[in-house]
């Protein structure tokens, strides 16, 4: 079954077009800076590797052009559009109304919309690649796989805030989740491979998803049961633009105190703080270059982030009431060495012993980077959520 994995962003549409149930990459790529005139567009396959700058005024322009290269005489890979017998769309909000990943419908549909103010940024993006899709792949199922669906097992004790109830059981205020795909991938490959090296005990796991969005999750058994984004990716971690957890007195006192606006403070949390409110970069591999050179500010930075993470491995510890594995995941999580060594230092209390000289191994598989006498596994697994995507729209589509 060929299934072709969008996922559309404000600016931007990634896809891969994968075989299954074999798992084969037949082609990938993106298209970014979609509205400009100098978009960028990417196309992979085993024999080709297309980078191309050219005006791409929409996403609907920008599927066109996609479905244009994969039929392409010198650089295709299918003949017809008819040879794609499913799109898997990422959706990020789901909100309390979806919980699986759903074959899509004008039911469906109203829902994502009706889901926008949850993820303004982002839902929108998605149901118009939806829309697009249904043109260009027109006799594709066409199917949603929703960030926040992992995280529906999440207690209420531990998804439930602090506040009055109705918010929750009138306006469904409560904490969702993201990344839930990255989450759900690298926990299951954890699981198999424990399991395969004769590790009897894989069912607490910490997965850590580190990029320019970051998040962490406790899960018990495979499932998830607490997280440290909530009704909007905004809280928790420390991450590229965004400040992660602060005093909602802050807030308060930022809007009565020093005259921001309400639209003033949510830019500022969301578009300049993190670290690049308190370092000038937002890219890690800067802050660490700076860091190393003596920048005092990038150097705190840095100790911050792994600060936070230590916090919630301690408190996710806790909750899970023991801890078999942490998986370092995502673009900072795979590459960064120096966080994860942050991160490592001083938590033996834990069982977490770092490898040093495994830490410093680069590779694109599953690893350990712990010592021999630890005794929580610290992994370092490449999160592949187009997979993940690809296969929980095989497994609804065959069963």
């Amino acid at each position: 079954m060929k299934i072709v994995i969008i996922n559309s962003g404000s600016s931007s549409i990634k896809y891969q077009l994968i075989d299954m149930p074999a798992n084969h990459v037949i082609c990938s790529g993106m298209i970014d800076r979609i509205g400009l005139e100098t978009s960028n567009l990417t196309y992979l396959t085993d024999n080709v590797k297309l980078e191309e700058i050219l005006p791409i005024p929409s996403h609907k322009i920008g599927l066109e052009k996609i479905a244009q290269l994969l039929m392409d005489e010198t650089v295709g890979v299918i003949k017809s559009t008819s040879e794609i017998e499913a799109v898997g769309h990422r959706v990020v909000h789901g909100g309390s109304t979806f919980s699986n990943t759903v074959i899509i419908n004008e039911e469906v549909k109203d829902k994502i919309k009706k889901l926008f103010d949850l993820a303004p940024l982002h839902n929108p993006a998605n149901l118009e690649g939806i829309n697009v899709a249904e043109e260009i792949f027109e006799n594709a199922q066409q199917v949603a796989v929703f960030d926040t669906a992992f995280h529906q097992t999440i207690p209420v004790v531990a998804h439930k805030y602090a506040i009055p109830n109705q918010l929750l059981t009138e306006n469904k205020i409560r904490v969702y989740g993201f990344h839930g795909t990255s989450h759900k991938y690298v926990s299951g490959i954890a699981i198999h491979y424990l399991r395969d090296n004769s590790i009897n005990s894989a069912s607490k796991i910490i997965t850590i998803h580190l990029g320019n969005g970051c998040s962490m999750t406790a899960i018990k058994d495979g499932k998830s049961i607490d997280h440290t984004l909530g009704f909007g990716p905004m809280n928790g971690l420390i991450m590229g633009t965004r400040s992660g957890d602060v005093d909602q007195s802050v807030i308060f006192y930022m809007v009565n105190s020093l005259g921001y606006s309400l639209d003033d403070v949510n830019t500022m949390l969301q578009k300049q703080s993190g670290m690049l409110g308190m370092t000038g970069y937002s890219d890690l591999r800067d802050i660490e270059a700076n860091a190393e050179n003596g920048d005092v500010d990038c150097q705190l930075a840095l100790d911050m982030n792994a600060y936070r993470i230590k916090k919630y491995i301690g408190s996710y510890t806790a909750v899970l009431n023991g801890l078999d594995a942490i998986i370092f995941t995502a673009g900072i999580g795979e590459n960064s060495s120096y966080i994860r060594k942050l991160v490592c230092t001083d938590m033996d209390y834990f069982g977490i012993e770092l490898d040093d000289a495994k830490n410093e191994i680069r590779s694109k598989e599953i690893r350990e980077i712990n010592t021999l006498d630890s005794k929580t596994k610290i992994l370092v697994i490449p999160t592949n959520e187009e997979i993940e995507i690809a296969n929980q729209v095989y497994e609804l589509l065959v069963n």
